[in-house]
């Protein structure tokens, strides 16, 4: 089991409210579409490390219906389970560390992720020592972790997500279990004013995947019609 399992959070718009916080300026229509295709950008660099590294991907799935509905089908699908946000994803962490040596989850609202940063993680946990990755979030939270042990279930839940302390708070738990290594800080994309910012981002990529570049021109013509969506 020397792969690295890799799962992407995602929810599925006909089934759960997905990024309400962007509703209030572009519709909840567009909101789902960001959701949608930043998921597909995040799958496609996901894909493109995958060529570079023993990297297993999946969708880790919110709705118990979409594990047998018609979307999500590109990749293999995992169950989110039940409960909050940290016991979710203990849950998903620990079914990847069943399948493979250890265990990436990532955010679908950060596209401009790349595949160097992947590869990165995953050669960092390949190591038979215990070790933890993290990649922070401009709003104080990350939109990655990873690590090649199981964690306590206290370390998930102990902490209040959703606050500009949450990376710091998480880490803070996770610390005693591993050596930790911290790839680079993004924008992730929950409310209008991301948006720019996670352009940014992704316009400055030097090798953007297809996926990326539809994304960038989406979330551009968005900015142009300031906050319609095209």
């Amino acid at each position: 089991m020397n792969d690295v399992g890799l799962a992407i959070f995602v929810k599925t718009p006909s089934l759960s409210p997905v990024k309400t916080r962007l509703w209030p300026r572009i519709g909840r229509r567009c909101a789902e579409a960001f959701h949608l295709a930043s998921a597909e950008a995040v799958a496609s660099v996901v894909q493109r490390a995958q060529a570079q590294a023993p990297l297993r991907a999946h969708w880790a799935v919110a709705e118990a219906q979409a594990m047998s509905g018609d979307i999500w089908l590109d990749l293999p699908r995992i169950s989110q389970g039940e409960g909050g946000l940290g016991e979710r994803m203990r849950h998903v962490h620990d079914q990847l560390l069943g399948q493979y040596h250890a265990a990436l989850l990532i955010g679908a609202d950060a596209p401009q992720v790349s595949a160097p940063s992947l590869v990165r993680a995953m050669r960092w946990l390949h190591a038979f020592e215990p070790r933890l990755v993290i990649g922070r979030a401009h709003d104080g939270g990350f939109w990655i972790f990873g690590s090649n042990r199981r964690l306590p279930e206290s370390a998930w839940t102990s902490v209040q997500y959703s606050t500009p302390y949450t990376a710091r708070d998480f880490l803070a738990r996770m610390a005693p279990h591993g050596e930790c290594l911290e790839l680079e800080k993004l924008h992730d994309v929950d409310h209008y004013a991301d948006i720019p910012l996670a352009l940014d981002e992704l316009s400055a990529l030097t090798m953007p995947t297809e996926a990326q570049e539809r994304l960038v021109r989406w979330m551009g013509e968005v900015l142009a019609r300031e906050g319609v969506c095209p």
